[in-house]
C-alpha cells in the first residue's frame, strides 16, 4: 500500500452507502445470513460469513460498538485469570486468540503492554509466590498458543528500584519489589469493531447501523430505519443473534446475567509518568486485581469491578458511586499521592453478557457474576435462529466462527471453513511495514497502513491537523476520515466511538462545536 493510500476497495462506510444498501437489503431479495448486533462478535460474524462467500447483511439499532464493545479495559487478555479458576480451555482459547490479533490480524491495534504487580505490605510472601507462579503459567500459555517471545516478553521479578522506575506513583514505604508481566493492549476497542465492520464490508457485507430489529422471524427480521422511521423486512436464510446483553429480548429462552465492569478516567498528570500499567491486588481476595491502564492520550483508566446488574438493561450503563468508591479505596492502598473523587474526570461502565446457567433464577448458584464462566455458548432456537452469548472481547473471533458454523450447519448453506484466523483487518501489516510508514506513530497505532492517508488530510488543510479539543490528540483530520470512511453519521458517533473524547464529559462539551462544524462540511449541511 502506498504512503498516501486510500481505503481498500469496498472498505469505506458512509451515510450514502448505508442508504443504498439498506434499500437493497429490504427490496425482497433473500440473503444468506442476517447478523443482528454490531459489537465485536456481531461484526466478527459478519466478516466471517462474508469471507466464506456468503451474502450477508448486518444490522444494529444504534452504531458500531454502541454496546459492551466500547466499555472494555482495552486489553486482549491471555487467559491468566481463567487458569486460577481451572477453566483451562478458556485460558488456552484466550491465549490463542491474543496471538492471532497481535501477530496476524491486527498488529496495528494490539501490542505488548507491561504490567507491574507491586509487592507491598498488603501482599504476603505467599500471595507473591502464587502470583509469580501464575505469571509463569501465563507464559506457558503463550508458548502453547505459539505466540513468539518477541511479541510478548517473559515475566520477571523486579527490585524496589526497578519497580519505582516503571511505576513512580507507587508509595515507597514497605515496597519490597514487584513482578513484571506482559499482556495484549488494544489501542481502542471501538476501533477494533470499526475495523471488523469495514473489513466485512470490503468482503461484500452490507453493514447497516441505525436499523432496529422489531421482530425476528423464521425467514429474517422486520426492521425500522431509526433515521427515517420507515419499516421494512430483511429476508434471510439464517439469522445470527449477536446482540450481547440484549440477546434474550430477541429470542425466547435465553437468560443473560449481565455483569457490570466500571472504570474511572483520570488525567495522566494526576498520577504522573506510568511506563507500565499496574496490577493492584484487591485486599482480602486472592485472584482479583484493580488495573491502572495508561492510554497514551493524556488519560489513565482505573478498573475494574465485577458486579451483577439488577433490573432492566440500559442502553448506556452508569457507574454507581459504590463502584467508584471501591476503586478509589484500592488505589489508595498503593499510591504515594492520594486520588480523590474530585480528580475523576470521567467514568464508564460496561455490561458483560454472561450466560445464566443456574437451574432457577433464585437458586443462588453462581451468586457472584465474578464466578460465572466466561465460556461462550452458541444456541439454536426451535425456529433456527442462532444466538451467540457469553465469552469476552479477546475471543470474539472464535465466537463469531462458531456462530457462523452453527448457522451453516442448521440451514445447509454452502460455505467452506472460516479464514479469519489469518485474515488481516483493514490497516493491518507486519510490524516492519508499519514502522516504515510516513505518519505519526499515534496515527499508525490507530489506523495502521491508512495512517498516511489520514495524515495527508492535515497536510493539505493545516487546520485539520489541529486538536479538536486542547489537551487531547484527536485532530480534525481524524474526524473527517471517520465521516468519509468509517460510517460515522453524527457528533455522538464521532465523540463517543470513533474517537474517545466523550469519555470525559468536559472534553466532549468543549469539542462539540468544532465537531459539529466538520459534520456539516462533510455532509453538506454546513453554512
Amino acid at each position: 500500500m502506498s504512503q498516501t493510500a486510500v481505503p481498500a476497495a469496498g472498505a469505506s462506510l458512509s451515510a450514502a452507502r448505508r442508504a443504498r444498501e439498506l434499500s437493497e437489503a429490504t427490496d425482497g431479495r433473500v440473503v444468506d445470513v442476517l447478523v443482528v448486533g454490531l459489537g465485536a462478535t456481531g461484526a466478527g460474524a459478519a466478516l466471517d460469513a462474508a469471507a466464506r462467500g456468503l451474502d450477508v447483511v448486518a444490522v444494529d439499532a444504534h452504531d458500531l460498538a454502541f454496546g459492551t464493545s466500547r466499555w472494555s479495559s482495552k486489553l486482549i487478555h491471555g487467559g491468566l485469570r481463567y487458569l486460577a479458576s481451572a477453566q483451562l480451555d478458556v485460558a488456552h482459547e484466550s491465549a490463542v486468540e491474543r496471538g492471532v490479533l497481535m501477530e496476524r490480524t491486527a498488529p496495528h491495534l494490539v501490542r505488548a503492554q507491561p504490567f507491574v504487580l507491586p509487592l507491598t505490605r498488603l501482599v504476603s510472601r505467599g500471595q507473591a509466590a502464587l502470583a509469580w507462579a501464575g505469571f509463569r503459567a501465563g507464559d506457558a500459555l503463550r508458548l502453547s498458543a505459539r505466540t513468539a517471545r518477541a511479541t510478548l516478553p517473559a515475566p520477571r521479578r523486579l527490585s524496589p528500584l526497578e519497580t519505582r522506575h516503571l511505576a513512580p506513583a507507587l508509595r515507597p514505604d514497605g515496597l519490597r519489589g514487584g513482578l513484571l508481566s506482559w499482556d495484549g493492549k488494544l489501542t481502542d476497542d471501538a476501533r477494533l469493531v470499526t475495523a471488523l465492520a469495514r473489513t466485512a464490508a470490503a468482503h461484500g457485507a452490507r453493514v447497516l447501523t441505525r436499523a432496529r430489529v422489531l421482530e425476528l422471524t423464521t425467514s429474517g427480521a422486520r426492521i425500522r430505519d431509526e433515521r427515517t422511521g420507515e419499516e421494512g423486512e430483511i429476508r434471510a436464510r439464517t439469522v445470527i443473534n449477536a446482540s450481547g446483553v440484549w440477546a434474550g429480548e430477541l429470542v425466547d429462552g435465553i437468560r443473560i446475567r449481565p455483569s457490570r465492569g466500571t472504570h474511572l478516567v483520570l488525567r495522566s498528570e494526576r498520577i504522573g509518568p506510568l511506563p507500565a500499567g499496574l496490577h493492584i491486588p484487591v485486599p482480602g481476595e486472592t485472584n482479583r486485581f484493580v488495573l491502572v491502564l495508561p492510554q497514551g492520550d493524556g488519560r489513565v483508566y482505573v478498573g475494574l469491578t465485577d458486579e451483577p446488574l439488577e433490573g432492566p438493561v440500559p442502553d448506556v450503563p452508569e457507574a454507581p458511586e459504590t463502584d467508584i468508591g471501591f476503586l478509589l479505596d484500592v488505589l489508595g492502598c498503593v499510591l504515594d499521592v492520594p486520588v480523590r473523587r474530585s480528580d475523576i474526570v470521567g467514568t464508564f461502565a460496561g455490561l458483560r453478557p454472561l450466560l445464566d446457567t443456574s437451574d432457577t433464577a433464585s437458586s443462588g448458584a453462581a451468586s457472584r457474576t465474578a464466578d460465572i464462566s466466561r465460556r461462550h455458548a452458541v444456541l439454536t432456537s426451535s425456529d433456527g435462529v442462532v444466538s451467540v452469548v457469553g465469552g469476552k472481547l479477546t475471543t470474539y473471533r472464535r465466537m463469531a466462527e462458531d456462530a457462523v458454523d452453527a448457522a451453516i450447519d442448521a440451514h445447509g448453506l454452502a460455505a467452506g471453513p472460516s479464514p479469519t484466523a489469518t485474515l488481516p483487518l483493514v490497516g493491518a501489516a507486519a510490524p516492519r511495514t508499519l514502522a516504515a510508514l510516513r505518519a505519526p506513530r499515534r496515527l499508525v497505532q490507530r489506523y495502521g497502513t491508512e495512517a498516511p492517508a489520514v495524515h495527508a488530510l492535515s497536510v493539505r488543510e493545516p487546520r485539520l491537523g489541529e486538536p479538536v479539543v486542547p489537551g487531547h490528540p484527536v485532530t480534525g483530520a481524524e474526524v473527517l476520515w471517520a465521516l468519509r470512511h468509517e460510517g460515522a453519521m453524527d457528533e455522538a458517533d464521532l465523540l463517543d466511538r470513533r474517537t474517545r473524547i466523550g469519555l470525559v464529559p468536559a472534553d466532549r462539551a468543549e469539542a462539540m462545536e468544532a465537531v459539529r462544524g466538520l459534520v456539516g462540511e462533510a455532509l453538506g449541511t454546513g453554512n
